[in-house]
């Protein structure tokens, strides 16, 4: 019997969010000769515009759905938040996840799915980008920003767009084993598992401006001498503070101590480095100053859960 697969759009949704799941289960469909059959709705019925105006043509309305449905998918896009308001939406949606036998969403459709209370007291991520709004607004969903997907019982949650490929071929390898989901994968020329976290992808850390402006000038500072001796003692002689007194102003003012704001600023100046160089690992360790690949590799692995090597093979982009 055909897995029945619902996805959920709306206006304004990412096409990629809808698209790329799609294509997954549609894969997997013709792979199975005859797994997986995939429908589409929406709030309303017609053409149905997604964020860059390509419009899909949705036949069956939210309200006309009915069960059961093996898998729902919520896609994610810019008008999240205003149909997050919606609360025929969110209705239509708890209805058809009471109906289904797990629900998933992909990117900002997390939103969806919290306002819906649906993510209450469960383990969750999202895009990078707007992770610490979902946490924020929804306090009783424990956010993990840096999972590409997360499952929390028949609940799944992906990261930002190209994440629903990812979360695609999890619930087809849950459904068919690892060697389907992976024959899938190789027709998709993607990854089965894609290596390391979001953090790889998301742009260098967003720290706040400190109130004090000596603390500005020490964090430009930092920023423009990684190599430096960035101890406590010596930031703080810099600062003209005593070393309790400056770690304790730091940490109040930015949200983080100095020794993980020197550590981050260290991994951001690595990050720059295998992106536009082609120096040897031990040369971006010293001019990090992170010393040794050694330490260099820890701090990646911490930071970015991949490895220096993978990233500059993923982010390279010094012109030959």
């Amino acid at each position: 019997m055909k897995r029945r697969i619902v996805l959920v759009v709306y206006e304004g949704f990412q096409l990629l969010d809808l698209a790329g799941p799609a294509d997954v289960f549609a894969a997997a469909d013709l792979v199975t000769r005859g797994g997986y059959q995939v429908e589409v709705t929406a709030p309303q019925v017609g053409p149905v515009a997604a964020q860059h105006g390509v419009e899909v043509a949705v036949r069956t309305p939210l309200r006309e759905v009915g069960g059961p449905i093996d898998t729902l998918v919520v896609a994610g896009g810019m008008t999240t938040m205003t149909h997050a308001r919606d609360p025929e939406t969110l209705e239509e949606i708890v209805r058809l996840s009471r109906a289904a036998r797990r629900t998933a969403s992909v990117c900002s459709g997390a939103f969806l799915l919290a306002a819906a209370g649906l993510l209450d007291g469960r383990r969750a991520t999202t895009h990078w980008l707007v992770a610490d709004k979902l946490g924020a607004w929804y306090p009783g969903v424990t956010v993990e920003p840096d999972a590409i997907y997360i499952r929390d019982g028949h609940l799944w949650t992906s990261a930002g767009v190209s994440a629903g490929v990812d979360l695609a071929l999890a619930l087809v390898a849950d459904d068919h084993g690892h060697e389907l989901a992976r024959r899938v994968a190789c027709g998709l020329v993607v990854y089965l598992h894609r290596p390391g976290g979001q953090s790889q992808f998301s742009m260098p850390m967003s720290i706040p401006a400190p109130r004090d402006e000596s603390l500005r000038e020490l964090q430009a500072f930092i920023d423009a001498n990684p190599a430096a001796d960035l101890s406590v003692p010596a930031l703080a002689r810099r600062a003209g503070m005593s070393e309790r007194h400056f770690s304790r102003v730091f940490t109040e003012q930015t949200g983080t101590s100095p020794g993980r704001y020197v550590e981050r600023s260290r991994a951001d100046t690595a990050r720059r480095l295998l992106e536009i160089t082609d120096h040897p690992l031990d040369r971006v360790a010293r001019e990090s100053g992170l010393g040794r690949p050694e330490t260099l590799y820890r701090v990646f692995r911490r930071h970015l859960r991949v490895s220096p090597g993978d990233y500059r093979r993923r982010f390279h982009t010094k012109e030959s």
